[in-house]
């Protein structure tokens, strides 16, 4: 049952991305951009579903790590600290002080996908390890996202140019918050994360290829 509803995630997640792309590829660029918030919830309600959630700190690790990407993203789009100068467009839903709250969200998928995946290439269960390689994992979506967010209407940058404070900010924020997720969760889910990293990375990748 448990490896049913697994596969049946992974067919989901690769079925929503590759329609999104042929979508904005052959057909409609902004309507199917329109989705992305629904797109980013789906997500969500997937990765949860597979993930054992099973004591209290855990779930208070999930939503100190939303809590996190929330209020670094505040300051960023509300005074221009961390990652620089930016505001978030419409596709990303309902906004709370300029910020959408999916945002959060997104950096939960975010760090347990990439923590997930580190766990499977650090051997020996170094705590210090997985947090680099999870952070690295992390910073990598960054750079294939920011070339194409401007034009999903996402997000975008004064002057429409990504300065390195971004990525120095990603680096630092994802660094607390690979470390909360991996003092708390041992036991991590791997095949699906995997898949929906790459599921992601590959989207934005043939985006950037094609729109660029």
């Amino acid at each position: 049952m448990k490896a049913n509803k697994k596969n049946i995630s992974i067919f989901i997640i690769w079925l929503v991305h590759i329609s999104g792309l042929l979508g904005m590829v052959f057909y409609d660029l902004d309507f199917f951009a329109g989705y992305t918030s629904l797109n980013l919830f789906l997500m969500s309600i997937i990765l949860f579903a597979n993930i054992k959630l099973n004591n209290k700190n855990r779930i208070f690790a999930l939503l100190l790590i939303f809590l996190i990407g929330m209020l670094s993203e505040f300051i960023g789009v509300n005074y221009g600290l961390i990652f620089g100068e930016y505001i978030y467009g419409n596709n990303l839903g309902f906004k709370l002080f300029g910020v959408p709250l999916l945002i959060g969200l997104n950096w939960v998928i975010l760090t347990v996908i990439c923590a997930n995946i580190a766990s499977f290439l650090i051997k020996n269960n170094s705590i210090l390890q997985m947090i680099i390689v999870g952070t690295s994992l992390m910073l990598l979506i960054d750079i294939v996202m920011e070339p194409i967010a401007p034009k999903l209407d996402l997000w975008k940058f004064k002057n429409l140019v990504v300065p390195s404070s971004n990525y120095i900010g990603w680096l630092i924020i994802s660094i607390l918050t690979q470390t909360i997720y991996n003092t708390k969760f041992k036991q991590k889910e791997v095949k699906l994360s995997f898949n929906l990293y790459t599921a992601i990375f590959t989207f934005f990748v043939f985006l950037n290829l094609i729109l660029q």
